[in-house]
């Protein structure tokens, strides 16, 4: 088994909040998780429609019956029962009582909003991530194989090739979460938006453009690309917005919560494929921003990362707002540094900051980290030195 680093954490508020919610991709590893945390929990997995029924006939009873030490799955399948979580743990204030998970974002943070504010310790768990495999037999010793093989753990516990389990889990997912979300008439459409987006990695969102090749007007693609991310298929990385005397681009750009299932969209079967693909570099960058995002999650932090691009073309890949901190960071998937590498980093250490101090980083595809006076030279395997 593969040690999921969001362990410690959620065991330690897990003993101060009368709920702990765990959301995430399905086949993340969250049901795994949870009962890890608390083996001796009851198991519901609220899709099964006797316990669906159970909860949304009687919920009342239902929280009588299940009390003291419960794991709900899917719960957000069950809207109406959180307005009861919330009476019934106020009215026993007993830590732990309840783990929930779900696998729609959006549905069950919503729901989470509005009734059980201030009584729920909020993670989101990915699907594995470099820091939990590198110590395994799964450990990777090519960054590409990585990439390309992805990150899903069923991929690795049950050794299924990725051409076997990308497409049954698109599938899966077209036909259970994205029709529960939104009412797809065509899903041979969606299934070629899906492609699109995956052509799109690491560039900015245009809505209007992307309908225009799929014959859907924005707002559907709109609509769309929120669904991917309530299913945490896809995500936007925002633009960071300052006042440097120069125009800002604003908007978001694409990227995909596992590299794996992006090249399979892609078409691409191997790693040799993927070394000499248009999409090289994207997915690289996709990769690692990936990974500094899981790092964050799985301490139970969230993630301030933005991307910055002035109208003139000089760009920062990945900017982490820490306050009185910026780090920046430049990726490339080339195995030779270039003195290229370094021009948008210094162009940005050089802008008018006000309080703020810049720390320079360049991830690159070699295997030689180095400490340069323009920045800190880091590798895929040395990349969590960003955050330190």
């Amino acid at each position: 088994m593969v040690n999921r680093l969001l362990v410690s954490k959620a065991t330690e508020l897990l003993e101060k909040y009368p709920i702990l919610s765990i959301n995430g991709p399905r086949q993340s590893g969250k049901t795994t998780l949870c009962r890890l945390l608390r083996p001796d929990y009851v198991y519901l997995n609220m899709e099964l429609p006797q316990n669906r029924q159970f909860a949304e006939q009687d919920p009342n009873g239902f929280l009588e019956t299940y009390k003291g030490g419960v794991i709900l799955d899917e719960v957000q399948t069950v809207p109406s029962l959180f307005s009861y979580l919330q009476y019934y743990t106020d009215l026993r204030n007993q830590p732990g009582e309840y783990i929930l998970s779900g696998s729609q974002d959006f549905l069950l943070l919503e729901q989470i909003t509005q009734s059980l504010a201030g009584r729920v310790a909020l993670f989101t768990l990915l699907p594995f991530a470099l820091n939990e495999i590198n110590s395994t037999e799964f450990a990777p010793t090519a960054w590409a194989d990585y990439l390309w093989r992805g990150s899903y753990p069923r991929l690795y516990d049950r050794a299924i090739a990725p051409a076997d389990f990308y497409p049954n889990y698109v599938t899966t997912y077209v036909e259970r979460d994205v029709r529960q979300v939104v009412n797809v008439q065509n899903v041979g459409q969606f299934g070629a938006f899906l492609v699109s987006c995956a052509s799109r990695i690491g560039q900015l969102v245009n809505f209007a453009q992307l309908g225009l090749e799929l014959g859907l007007d924005a707002k559907t693609v709109a609509r769309w690309v929120s669904v991917l991310e309530t299913s945490f298929i896809a995500y936007q990385l925002q633009p960071y917005f300052r006042n440097y005397n120069k125009r800002l681009v604003k908007s978001p750009k694409l990227y995909f919560y596992d590299t794996g299932l992006a090249c399979s969209l892609l078409g691409i079967r191997s790693v040799e494929q993927l070394q000499t693909h248009f999409l090289r570099g994207a997915l690289f960058e996709n990769l690692l921003i990936n990974e500094l995002t899981k790092n964050k999650l799985n301490v139970g932090e969230r993630p301030q990362f933005y991307f910055w691009r002035d109208s003139t073309g000089h760009e920062i890949d990945l900017l982490s707002d820490e306050g009185i901190v910026h780090r920046a960071l430049e990726i490339k998937s080339g195995q030779t540094i270039q003195p290229a590498f370094f021009e948008g980093l210094s162009f940005y250490a050089n802008l008018p900051h006000e309080t703020e101090t810049v720390k320079s980083y360049l991830v690159y595809g070699g295997n030689d980290p180095q400490r340069r006076t323009a920045a800190t030279v880091l590798t895929w395997q040395t990349l969590s030195e960003f955050s330190t």
